[in-house]
């Protein structure tokens, strides 16, 4: 199935050649397995996941020495299952300038001469449209319910213990305009059956004490069905499961140089020409995406967006919903006994490292948020990693070569689209490789 088409003047994917396989030398007993999943975050562990109910062998693969290493490690927490609005809309048009300009604290937007970051940024342009925004944030809802639904039934068949919780959601919003936006995509997403409330400043207090101390704002939005869960503890817990359970092999510290294709198999090929060969293989390597696909003609329309986050013990006034100042641009989320603070955006930067000053400003702006949440003097060193963006927030799950398919481009809701996106693709790789089977 196909969630994001290719701009105008993009490359249709399905035209593309995967790499010439002459030097390969696959193992005489033939593949290793049905399946090779290359990417092993959220994305990549409930890909194989799905794919191993449907009774295909996997192979997993990452570069790291284990799973969750990347975006995946300490993002956000939350499981935004009715928050998936598309980041191109109307409203943001008139904030590009100063975006650019490094204005916004909370998020900014580096320009570059890269012909792939043009062609990029006009898509994303292009969706900024009322009628594209209100499609691309349906289109990204209907995935996020069935990721709910998967998600529920993955946690009934293996119970176990990723910090998991429905504290339910508060979106604070600061002034009169926001607010009735708000109000507006609430009234779209009602006929799904999503469940949202708009409380005045004094029933949002009421429902979270922990708001007494933000300051004034104009109302807030209360969505009782939301989730938390820490997708590190769940990258390692069904890790666990799948090798025990399904017989999924984990190949870590295994960067994959290349791959190649021939008429029988995939091959995955490290640099110094170890290769796992399978039937096929998925591609869920997040922001890394677009550079490793294109050495094989692939071009694909996403863009890293870095994000930086900490965890605190909690403070004394530590909210027990999950919050989400929308000025601020910052989310809080509480696990246990510690709150896990992201936020801040930087479209067009490509590098995980933590920067002190950005660190100080996420820290300094959840302090302000909420000043007794969380113990802010120990934060300690913080995190980073990339969200791969489309330019019309939809992820790209689909085949593009006979023996090759990509579930990526999840963007900010990678955690929160995890287990629809891997149930979309597996039932499309389980599908072709029956039918390749039957012919």
């Amino acid at each position: 199935m196909e969630h994001s088409q290719p701009a105008k003047g993009e490359v249709c994917l399905s035209s593309m050649r995967l790499g010439t396989p002459e030097t390969v030398r696959p193992a005489a007993a033939g593949p290793v397995a049905d399946v090779l999943v290359l990417g092993a975050g959220v994305i990549g562990v409930t890909t194989a996941y799905a794919l191993a109910r449907k009774g295909l062998s996997v192979v997993l693969v990452d570069q790291a020495d284990g799973p969750g290493q990347g975006t995946s490690f300490a993002n956000g927490a939350q499981l935004s299952y009715a928050y998936t609005d598309a980041l191109a809309q109307p409203g943001l048009l008139k904030r590009i300038p100063a975006l650019v300009a490094g204005m916004d604290p909370a998020f900014r937007v580096r320009l570059s001469p890269d012909p792939a970051f043009l062609r990029w940024g006009l898509a994303f342009l292009r969706n900024c449209s009322q009628a594209r925004f209100r499609a691309n944030t349906l289109a990204t809802l209907e995935l996020a319910l069935e990721s709910q639904a998967a998600m529920a039934e993955l946690r009934n068949r293996h119970p176990f213990d990723f910090g998991h919780a429905t504290p339910g959601k508060l979106h604070v919003f600061r002034d009169v305009a926001s607010l009735d936006h708000a109000r507006a995509v609430a009234v779209i997403k009602q006929r799904t059956g999503i469940e949202q409330h708009l409380l005045t400043p004094g029933q949002a207090i009421d429902r979270e004490p922990a708001l007494a101390g933000t300051g004034a704002f104009a109302g807030a939005l209360w969505t009782p069905g939301e989730e938390v869960g820490d997708p590190y503890r769940f990258c390692l817990a069904l890790l666990d499961i799948l090798e025990r359970d399904y017989a999924v092999r984990a190949q870590f510290g295994f960067p994959v140089a290349r791959l190649q294709a021939d008429g029988e198999y995939a091959h995955a090929l490290r640099s110094d020409g170890e290769v796992i060969s399978g039937r096929c293989a998925v591609v869920c390597l997040g922001a890394d995406a677009a550079r490793f696909l294109t050495p094989l003609g692939l071009r694909v329309p996403i863009r890293p967006m870095k994000g930086y986050s900490f965890t605190a013990p909690v403070g004394a006034q530590a909210p027990s919903i999950s919050v989400t100042d929308t000025a601020r641009k910052i989310v809080f989320c509480r696990l246990g006994g510690t709150l896990r603070v992201a936020g801040l955006a930087e479209l067009g930067r490509s590098d995980r490292v933590v920067e002190p000053g950005r660190l100080r400003t996420l820290v300094d702006g959840a302090r302000a948020a909420l000043p007794a949440a969380a113990d802010y003097a120990a934060a300690g060193d913080g995190w980073a990693g990339l969200r791969p963006m489309t330019p019309d927030s939809r992820p790209i799950i689909r085949q593009v070569r006979q023996r090759l398919f990509l579930n990526v481009g999840h963007g900010m809701l990678g955690w929160t689209f995890a287990a629809g996106a891997a149930q979309r693709i597996a039932t499309l790789v389980a599908a072709t490789q029956a039918a390749a089977s039957s012919s």
